[in-house]
């Protein structure tokens, strides 16, 4: 780090809460009701996602997230200023799943908050879009979704866009009405978020909800299985990769608690305290960051939707008596045929059966106090199961550890397990511990929003909780229960019983829930919210409403991008000859169009062009310096010439890529960095690493390799910018004699993508043309909706380790049998054109 970065930043500056995360509310922050025409996309990729009866517990992927971005959607369209909000999924057509996961969209009704109005159009309001990704004919855990991330994204952005230009036009606007934001909730889905947001100059933000590294520190202190293992089943490094790159892109990052913050976050690469602090002190003084940027940290509570449920208390906090002809629920006989004496005080648990739910710790607790077991019963809703053998194997492995439990402190007659609820029954539950005079646990190992405590005050029921995560700052606000260790078993039932037997102690915990809930309601957090995503700079594709602009782009019907990078010159050369030859012939002459995709500059690949023989003209657009540049070429005569032709630099993708780029102070650190890698031959030591002023340009920082064997792996050099706030892409190309350095939204994949939303490219007609290896980037060119057509053969150059950034297989990034994606033998015309054929593409 820079000496001079923070110098003269101590003291008061330093650690003011008020810069402490960037999370400061001074200034004038934007009225919402001055605002209107919002549209707000949220992403939460898996799960079970619908409006009503959601099927909460079904699998492991459908629990409090689904809920709360379902909500978060209904509530966020009810806010004045909103016009519509996106909530972007997965599309769903798998054999036993209901029809409705299938439905491209579907509405919500939105949550009606008093005084909250505005104007409604055709397209208004909130929407569960239903993206196709993947297997169409299978439901897909949230493990297995990565290799179909690139995916969705490409079919997300032609909803986005289509979307924006409806609601333009239905507002009356001139130009379409883009994202305000595009919030990404768990890491699959910061991924995606990110590569929308760099597609559409957008701004980012991101909620965990339960992030990788505190997983992964979790199940190693369990000792159950090895850090490999936990890999394979969780694919984790894939998932923390995901969350540092969220961290890299996100201009606002939400989360439930300080402890989040503190001890969650602060363990990435990418995010540091103190470092936070810091940077945030110079924002605050106008000073220089000298490249170095991190994300605003934005604590705001969970919501929870009240509807009637407090009005069901009188003013002393007691339930309502229900009329004499009212039938109790359903739920409460299939809870109350468990129990011998069904009026004892009913201590509920509500959770998935996850090991990091310690329901099992909660049973031993109460199966070993006696008094507690005489007092009262215990309820374990455990999501929705029609048999334990159908279960996953780490749910099966959880419920049978608790039933075993159970039959061996033969808690039969005093612990309910009912295997079936629906989601609609879930106020009723609380109803029934709230009419015994129980309460409500909770004793996770870490709780990250703690929702269902909250829904526990707001009927009546005091609680006992973790005091890991969420909880304490819950507690701090409703002050309505017991925090506990959630490894003291004795302690859990210790609180439980001060709890259940001290009369007055339980009066008071339900009242101060009952007085402080409002805090936690929807409208609460969305004004918390919409404050913060008003204070964003505005960001939006940078080009005109309507194009003017004639370029041969536009007219296309298909579009050849040639982005080998792993073959000499000389076969380059050809591989363009040939994939030209292949398409451009017959009918398809005027309707296919070719890109050159590549890390060469603009002039390297003018020399490149004059040695096949071709024109620049030939080709509708070169991407260049490994996505940092686009240029388009035209002819200034009549008559073809090379010397004749110029290349026009698109200005708005470079608008679209500058975001959090480092400019000078990130050149000065690497030109420092470069410095210390050397090769060591004995007492001697020599640099191999040095500037390339020649091959950079503005975003762009390019640097000469003179011995790739002494390299470090890239990854390092990947992490070390992140441990130094500098948001940006490093890659090793030209068989890692050079390394380049280039914006965080900058790639080659990306700027294909900017295409498509610029010049109107469908991406499903778009073929991508790689070599059997690559350039850094390469593997990054295989996912989307396009086509994708690998030249194998000894030709290729051999992949080189250095070249990796991975930290997990490639399994994880690419669905390799994916049937747009196939290989060929060789490069020839024919070749080529076998492969077009194979991919329905006509050649002729």
């Amino acid at each position: 780090m820079s000496e001079d970065l923070f110098e003269g930043v101590k003291g008061e500056d330093a650690g003011d809460p008020s810069v402490a995360y960037g999370d400061s509310t001074t200034g004038n922050t934007p009225r919402i009701s001055s605002f209107d025409k919002l549209y707000i996309v949220l992403i939460s990729l898996h799960g079970l996602i619908r409006g009503e009866n959601m099927e909460l517990g079904r699998d492991s992927d459908t629990g409090g997230q689904v809920k709360y971005v379902v909500e978060l959607a209904k509530a966020l369209s009810s806010c004045p200023g909103v016009y519509r909000v996106d909530l972007l999924t997965r599309q769903i057509l798998a054999p036993n799943f209901d029809r409705g996961y299938g439905e491209p969209d579907e509405m919500l009704a939105s949550t009606s908050f008093k005084n909250f109005k505005c104007e409604r159009g055709e397209n208004s309001g909130a929407h569960i879009i239903r993206i196709p990704f993947g297997p169409k004919d299978k439901h897909l855990a949230k493990e297995n979704i990565w290799p179909f991330i690139q995916e969705f994204v490409d079919g997300a952005l032609a909803h986005i866009v289509r979307m924006s230009k409806t609601i333009g036009k239905e507002t009356g606007s001139v130009c379409p009405v883009w994202p305000a934001v595009i919030h990404g909730h768990y890491s699959s889905a910061g991924v995606a978020a990110a590569l929308l947001s760099g597609a559409l100059n957008v701004p980012m933000v991101f909620t965990g909800h339960f992030l990788g590294k505190d997983k992964l520190e979790g199940l190693l202190k369990q000792g159950r299985q090895t850090r490999e293992q936990i890999n394979v089943t969780y694919k984790i490094m894939r998932r923390i990769e995901a969350e540092e790159l969220s961290l890299d892109a996100s201009e606002i990052v939400i989360a439930s608690t300080r402890q989040e913050i503190e001890e969650q976050w602060n363990l990435y690469d990418g995010f540091e305290v103190m470092l936070a602090r810091k940077l945030r002190a110079l924002v605050k003084r106008g000073a220089h960051c000298y490249g170095r940027y991190m994300p605003r940290m934005v604590i705001i509570p969970p919501g929870v939707e009240f509807g009637q449920l407090i009005h069901d208390f009188d003013i002393y906090g007691d339930e309502d008596n229900p009329s004499p002809a009212s039938e109790d629920p359903s739920i409460w006989f299939e809870i109350m045929r468990f129990f011998t004496n069904p009026r004892k005080p009913m201590i509920l648990a509500i959770a998935r059966p996850y090991a990091e739910k310690n329901i099992a710790t909660l049973v031993k607790a109460f199966g070993e106090c006696h008094p507690l077991r005489e007092l009262a019963n215990l309820t374990l809703i455990m999501g929705n199961r029609e048999a334990i053998s159908k279960m996953n194997k780490v749910s099966a492995a959880v419920l049978t550890s608790v039933l075993t439990l159970i039959d061996e402190y033969d808690l039969y007659g005093q612990v309910a397990y009912p295997k079936h609820h629906k989601h609609s029954e879930v106020p009723d539950i609380y109803r029934l511990a709230a009419r015994t005079k129980g309460a409500f646990v909770n004793v996770a190992y870490f709780e990250q929003f703690g929702v269902t405590l909250i829904e526990a005050a707001m009927h009546g029921l005091p609680v006992i909780a973790t005091k890991h995560g969420a909880p304490v700052e819950i507690h701090q606000v409703l002050e309505n229960g017991l925090l506990v260790d959630p490894h003291d078993q004795h302690a859990i039932a210790d609180a439980l019983y001060k709890m259940l037997s001290e009369k007055q102690f339980w009066s008071r915990c339900r009242d101060n829930g009952l007085k402080n809930i409002h805090q936690f309601s929807w409208p609460e957090h969305c004004k918390n919210y919409l404050s913060r995503i008003l204070t964003l700079g505005p960001r939006h594709p940078a080009f005109a409403c309507k194009e003017d602009q004639k370029v041969p782009v536009k007219c296309r019907k298909h579009i050849f991008v040639i982005a080998v990078d792993s073959v000499n010159k000389e076969d380059l050369i050809q591989i363009i000859r040939n994939s030209v030859e292949a398409t451009r012939t017959g009918t398809m002459s005027g309707s296919t169009g070719f890109v050159l995709s590549t890390s060469l500059t603009i002039a390297e690949l003018q020399s490149v062009i004059v040695r096949t023989g071709m024109l620049p003209t030939d080709f509708d657009a070169f991407i260049c310096n490994s996505g940092s540049d686009i240029y388009y070429p035209s002819q200034s005569s009549d008559v073809p010439s090379n010397s004749r032709v110029t290349f026009a630099l698109d200005h708005n993708y470079r608008s679209h890529i500058e975001y959090r780029w480092g400019g000078e102070g990130l050149r000065k650190y690497l030109v420092k960095w470069a410095s210390s890698v050397v090769e060591r031959r004995g007492r001697t030591e020599k640099q191999i690493i040095f500037e390339d002023s020649e091959h950079s340009s503005t975003y762009c920082l390019a640097f000469r390799v003179v011995n790739p064997n002494h390299l470090p792996p890239l990854k390092e050099l990947q992490k070390l910018m992140r441990i130094q706030s500098l948001r940006c892409h490093a890659l090793y190309n030209h068989g890692a004699t050079r390394l380049s350095v280039i914006p965080i939204h900058a790639s080659r994949s990306q700027a294909l993508r900017y295409l498509s939303i610029r010049w109107g490219i469908e991406l499903p007609d778009a073929v991508v043309i790689v070599g059997e290896t690559g350039d850094s980037d390469y593997e990054e060119l295989f996912g989307g909706l396009h086509k994708t057509v690998i030249l194998k053969g000894g030709f290729n150059t051999p992949a080189n380790r250095i070249h990796t950034v991975r930290r997990y297989p490639l399994q994880d990034v690419v669905a390799l049998d994916s049937s747009n994606i196939i290989g060929i033998e060789g490069f020839s015309t024919g070749d080529i054109r076998s492969a077009m054929q194979q991919l329905g593409i006509p050649t002729q």
